[in-house]
């Protein structure tokens, strides 16, 4: 399950939820007003919708309540103890992979606390890829098609 839950840009979402519908995932999304409002602009869909699970409250306490449910929680976040992408295993049961902000990344607390933490190697001048790429290139690797 993908989980952006701090993602502010519409055009992520739209590119996310059409990677879920690709891979087999579900989309996990606070239900805010942004959030509605920007997956229904950013949603290339069509009438195909993707899974979609609606975070309401506090989203410290939903990723608590996945993990004692038994989801593996991975943060995509440059991290000093962040695994490289390429030696990312296959998921194996439920896993949420936590999104962060475009400019602010993963809060420090679920990078921390998060039972695997992933970077995607960089070959050029960038220090990191857009949000969606990431999350796209980590939701391809878990589910075995790359």
């Amino acid at each position: 399950m993908a989980a952006p839950l701090w993602v502010a840009f519409e055009a992520n979402l739209g590119t996310l939820a059409r990677t879920c519908d690709a891979v087999g995932a579900c989309l996990a999304l606070p239900s805010t007003e942004h959030y509605r409002s920007a997956l229904t602009r950013g949603n290339t869909l069509g009438r195909r919708q993707p899974c979609l699970h609606w975070v309401r409250g506090d989203k410290d306490a939903w990723v608590e309540r996945q993990r004692r449910a038994g989801s593996r929680v991975v943060a995509v976040e440059l991290a000093e103890a962040a695994v490289p992408l390429p030696r990312l295993g296959i998921a194996t049961g439920p896993t949420v992979v936590l999104l962060g902000h475009e400019h602010h990344g993963v809060p420090d607390r679920w990078v921390e606390e998060s039972d695997a933490c992933v970077e995607i190697p960089m070959a050029g001048a960038g220090a990191s890829l857009n949000v969606a790429v990431s999350g796209s290139l980590v939701l391809y690797r878990l589910a075995g098609l790359s």
